[in-house]
């Protein structure tokens, strides 16, 4: 059944597909490349720096990321730690990560209102496929490594409150429960 990119919308946590791992994206179509767009919209107008396929409720191995430059982050990096453009990986790997850990306050557009110290590797080498069916790889360090560490984990059903430190997890006890507790009422 074909998708119309216009009725995606982020979805918000408890929501199901946030917890399922997503399958992989068998063929770049013009479907594909139309929804990678409207993540890319969605990714703008939430101010975020990353979209996964699951957070627009469908299961699939993609994720749209934009870290813009600024005076600490450039694409000119090494590795990048930024994006010139918004970028759109397909059926993504991420492998080599660095051996340290950085803690980082992250947020997640699925999870409104809740932010948690999250220990990542502070580099990550991404392969994937881009919107033109090629494949790429890209070493990332920073908070680029970051996002893709964040968005991948998406596509394996895995959200920050599974990655958060203990005492980041019991700050936000309670929102977490609203959430729950909202998504009942429904």
């Amino acid at each position: 059944m074909p998708i119309d990119p216009s009725t995606l919308r982020v979805v918000h946590y408890p929501a199901p597909i946030l917890r399922a791992k997503a399958q992989p994206v068998h063929e770049v179509t013009d479907e594909v490349r139309a929804v990678a767009r409207r993540m890319i919209e969605l990714m703008r107008e939430e101010e975020g720096i990353g979209l996964a396929a699951p957070q627009v409720g469908l299961p699939w191995r993609l994720f749209v990321v934009h870290v813009p430059p600024n005076d600490e982050r450039s694409p000119g990096d090494d590795p990048p730690t930024a994006t010139d453009a918004p970028l759109v990986c397909i059926n993504p790997k991420l492998t080599d990560p660095s051996r340290d850990l950085e803690p980082f306050e992250e947020g997640c557009l699925s999870l409104p209102d809740i932010r948690g110290e999250v220990r990542r590797p502070t580099q990550i080498t991404l392969t994937a496929t881009g919107l033109d069916g090629t494949p790429f790889t890209l070493r990332a360090g920073g908070l680029l490594a970051r996002c893709f560490q964040h968005e991948n984990d998406h596509l394996d059903g895995v959200l920050i409150l599974d990655r958060m430190t203990q005492p980041s997890k019991m700050k936000n006890r309670l929102a977490v429960r609203e959430l729950e507790e909202g998504a009942e009422l429904l």
